[in-house]
């Protein structure tokens, strides 16, 4: 089975903001908010959901397929990712520039980021021509049309089906949303975007979790919870560190973590371990694909944090 990934290939431009948001921004100015800050850390890394999520199931030593857009000028990137193994056939370059993702994150580890699509655009030239029924889609953020008929095609071929808006609950009609739900068997929202979810499709938190054979909630520090069809709900920890780096790209590094047990029937409480170690070796680094570890590692680490008695 392949695992094809959908989404952006993006370059992401990261600040770190020495201070807190709720202590410069006034609550009662927001309809005329003006602010400035002093940045003491700047990045430009490569990321994008898709390929982040790519560049953490290498490490994992699993083959997905790349299928996204790109700009010419980023050619290296893609160079670099196929020599990781990662199957970049697929991928298509485009004359636009490269997707950008710009965030500032604060002490708190709230983030405040803004995305420009560029060659993302260019989704609309992308079919899933090339695959078939025995392939796994992982359905990410990139543009918001193009989602909708991804997650169509994938409902009409009867595709098996990841559904991860992410970032793009808050750009995603109600309509696409619920279509997108309805054709999965797999979601993966962080609280706040369940919250999202359930604003716009005015669906309750139960009537989603019906929807889908696996839905996961991630809680940040907290962890996560799992609804698996069957099932009474499964709480897992997060793993313990010593010092967040930056958050950016844990989500991505979870998914893919996940993803490594999932297509192989792993128990979704063992896939979600997974997930957590491989979301704390992300944010121990500054990056979304900065962070590296051998298949030794990561498994001698999930021994010591999920011990089994």
């Amino acid at each position: 089975m392949r695992t094809v990934l959908t989404g952006s290939i993006a370059i992401d431009r990261i600040m770190v903001f020495p201070g807190r948001f709720s202590q410069v921004i006034q609550a009662d100015k927001l309809h005329v908010l003006s602010l400035s800050v002093l940045i003491d850390q700047l990045k430009d890394t490569r990321g994008g959901v898709a390929a982040n999520i790519a560049y953490t199931l290498a490490l994992l030593e699993e083959r997905p397929v790349l299928y996204g857009s790109i700009g010419k000028e980023a050619a290296s990137y893609i160079d670099d990712l196929a020599k990781m193994g990662i199957n970049t056939e697929f991928v298509h370059f485009s004359d636009l520039p490269t997707a950008t993702f710009t965030v500032m994150t604060d002490q708190a580890d709230c983030q405040i980021g803004g995305f420009y699509p560029g060659a993302m655009s260019d989704a609309s030239l992308l079919t899933f021509n090339e695959f078939n029924e025995e392939d796994f889609f992982v359905i990410s953020p990139h543009d918001p049309d193009q989602m909708a008929k991804q997650v169509q095609v994938c409902k009409n071929k009867k595709f098996r089906m990841f559904y991860d808006v992410g970032q793009q609950v808050s750009n995603v009609s109600a309509e696409d949303l619920r279509a997108g739900m309805d054709a999965a068997e797999l979601l993966i929202v962080n609280d706040y975007e369940m919250g999202v979810l359930i604003k716009k499709t005015g669906w309750k938190h139960e009537e989603i979790i019906s929807k889908l054979k696996t839905c996961v909630v991630t809680l940040g520090e907290k962890g996560c919870k799992i609804y698996h069809q069957g099932h009474p709900p499964i709480s897992v920890p997060a793993v313990p560190i010593d010092k967040v780096v930056d958050p950016t790209g844990a989500g991505d590094a979870f998914r893919a973590g996940f993803l490594c047990g999932y297509v192989r029937d792993f128990p979704v409480e063992e896939c979600a371990e997974y997930g957590s170690i491989a979301a704390a070796y992300c944010i121990g680094q500054l990056g979304t694909q900065t962070h590296t570890f051998t298949t030794e590692e990561f498994f001698a680490r999930h021994k010591t944090n999920y011990a089994k008695e």
